[in-house]
């Protein structure tokens, strides 16, 4: 028997706080294009066209690495309307932009120049790398950009360890210092006039103390703030283990149900693997908990965590959450460990609920305790799917049976990326609104 408790529509903003960030980032980019081609044509043309296309797509290549920066900066604003897997997903495709306006770059200035000389373009280009100042440093920066390039295409990064890709990523940073130093020696619209060169190093500037506040200062402050020690450590199953924290001022950790961190335990076989686990339970003031799978060797050592071991914690991350909402009802559907985010997200929701948690067998339904009795409390709704993948028993039809007002709901989705495309293709089917479907998927930019 289901309670349906009579309580006030959530506190949604009349303008969606992810359209506002979008439009806000389209806009930025879009002023910065315009500014730079103002700059570009005040500066005048070369004689040679592809000279005159050369130093266009480099401009246009600086701008986008700038623009890489503040996507990859971790910026709280930024990252709980959009959610890190939309900027990341932004992150690839600028990234790929990147190199292939950087490469047009090169070979339009090497062959324009090679025009006007006796030389052929690869002696031309280390002619230019000999002689002009800077060159060969924007040579350097490319050629890191075509290797991290390399390692980032799909094929590539299955194959390589996460902290293996991170670190050759982090090479990117080198290229853009590297960029940045032959535009100053080099370019002839950062040269032609005061203006050009104070919007310039207003846009480095921005871009890299972006970078420098969200990935080091925050993250240090917030840890030298809060403190945070181990607690307990729960075995939730054979593979599963729930870790709780405490700290100080905890009450002021900007955290909130559906966000993950990137989690250090501070031993000394562990401090240098961060692991991105969801909280599994709404922030309290008090205590953190994440709940893990041990699916591999960093998550399935935590069962042997020691209570007091020190945690490095960078987040709170994500854009599943409440703040989304755009209906006074929710749809919550788990898969698998997925239900850690969507456990914490029913603790905090108001309205009335429906939670699906789908898994192979009732042995597989992690917290689902937990999850019972939080939905006794709050009047809401909990289903239990339990069987093989095939058939697939979240099929749309399947779905409206269980939840037959689907389309006025918000849907928040966490679970195993197979679970998670049949389940948005039912939500598709079904006329659900993009607007009131949530998900996010871990994928951490360099």
């Amino acid at each position: 028997m289901t309670t349906v408790q009579s309580v006030a529509p959530p506190p949604t903003a009349s303008i969606r706080p992810r359209v506002v960030a979008r439009t806000g980032l389209y806009a930025v980019l879009a002023a910065n294009v315009a500014v730079v081609a103002y700059f570009f044509v005040r500066a005048g043309f070369a004689s040679n066209t592809l000279i005159v296309l050369g130093r266009l797509t480099g401009l246009y290549g600086a701008l986008l690495m700038a623009f890489q920066l503040l996507l990859v900066a971790r910026l709280p604003w930024l990252d709980r309307r959009i959610g890190m897997d939309r900027l990341t997903s932004w992150h690839r495709w600028v990234g790929f932009g990147i190199l292939w306006t950087l490469l047009a770059h090169a070979v339009f200035i090497t062959f324009g120049y090679a025009e006007s000389s006796s030389l052929d373009p690869v002696n031309q280009l280390v002619d230019l790398a000999e002689t002009v100042e800077g060159v060969l440093r924007a040579v350097v920066a490319l050629g890191i950009v075509i290797v991290v390039g390399a390692v980032s295409g799909r094929f590539a990064r299955r194959r390589l360890a996460y902290e293996t890709w991170h670190f050759i990523h982090l090479y990117t940073y080198v290229a853009v210092v590297l960029a940045f130093t032959h535009q100053v020696a080099a370019g002839t619209t950062f040269t032609s006039s005061a203006a050009a060169r104070t919007y310039w190093y207003g846009v480095w500037g921005v871009a890299l103390a972006s970078v420098f506040v969200g990935r080091l200062v925050l993250p240090l402050w917030r840890n030298w703030r809060h403190q945070l020690r181990v607690t307990a450590v729960v075995p939730e199953a054979d593979n599963v283990v729930s870790i709780y924290m405490t700290g100080k001022d905890l009450d002021r950790m900007p955290a909130r149900a559906g966000q993950f961190f990137l989690w250090r335990f501070l031993t000394r076989d562990r401090w240098w693997q961060a692991n991105p686990f969801s909280l599994s339970a709404a922030p309290d003031g008090r205590t953190l908990r994440l709940t893990a799978k041990a699916a591999g060797d960093g998550s399935a050592a935590l069962r042997h965590v020691k209570v007091g071991t020190r945690v490095f914690a960078e987040g709170p991350y994500g854009a599943f959450t409440a703040m989304h909402r755009t209906r006074p009802e929710a749809l919550l559907i788990a898969g698998g460990v997925g239900v850690t985010p969507i456990r914490a997200l029913l603790e905090e929701l108001h309205g009335h609920a429906v939670v699906i948690y789908r898994v192979a067998t009732d042995r597989d339904a992690v917290l689902y305790d937990e999850l019972r009795e939080l939905a006794h409390a709050k009047g809401a709704e909990l289903h239990l799917v339990t069987g093989p993948v095939s058939p697939d028993k979240l099929a749309s039809g399947e779905l409206v049976k269980l939840v037959p007002d689907v389309a006025d709901r918000d849907v928040f989705l966490c679970g195993p990326p197979p679970m998670m495309n049949a389940v948005l293709g039912s939500l598709r089917e079904l006329g659900v609104p993009k607007p009131q479907i949530h998900f996010e998927r871990f994928s951490l930019a360099g």
